[in-house]
């Protein structure tokens, strides 16, 4: 019995941190099919068409809070390219609005995640209200 009851006590120890922090909104990236699902309070509120990186570059994988926002970014590595509506997430990688709307549903960033600007100012407005602390991105094969 004292085995059970300290097995029992262990798994909540280790499941105590993930539980701890259920952030408020989940921006899910699928490389694959080119789309992002998002979420808010655990429900599925959007599906939109995204561009993540074209041939010879790299959108990388994994889960991360923002780290910060800007709302009139431009990029100093890609000439100066507008990012509106920048939610910067892993180092220089973002999910931002695109003027290339036609190439949404389809590969074609440098590594960042491209969203119709409606979707990205949607988006943005979204992690200012809630606070970036209660956002998780997740970018998936």
């Amino acid at each position: 019995m004292k085995v059970l009851f300290r097995a029992v006590i262990a798994a909540g120890l280790l499941l105590a941190p993930v539980a701890a922090h259920a952030h408020a909104i989940v921006a899910r990236v699928s490389v694959g099919t080119q789309t992002m699902h998002v979420y808010l309070d655990g429900q599925l509120r959007y599906e939109w068409p995204v561009s993540t990186a074209g041939n010879g570059y790299i959108t990388p994988r994994g889960e991360w809070e923002p780290t910060w926002l800007s709302r009139w970014h431009r990029s100093r590595q890609y000439n100066n390219a507008p990012m509106p509506f920048a939610i910067f997430y892993y180092e220089g990688y973002a999910i931002h609005a695109t003027e290339a709307t036609w190439a949404l549903g389809r590969p074609a960033s440098h590594g960042c995640v491209r969203l119709h600007p409606d979707n990205a100012a949607l988006l943005f407005s979204m992690v200012q209200e809630e606070g970036m602390e209660n956002m998780r991105v997740i970018v998936t094969d």
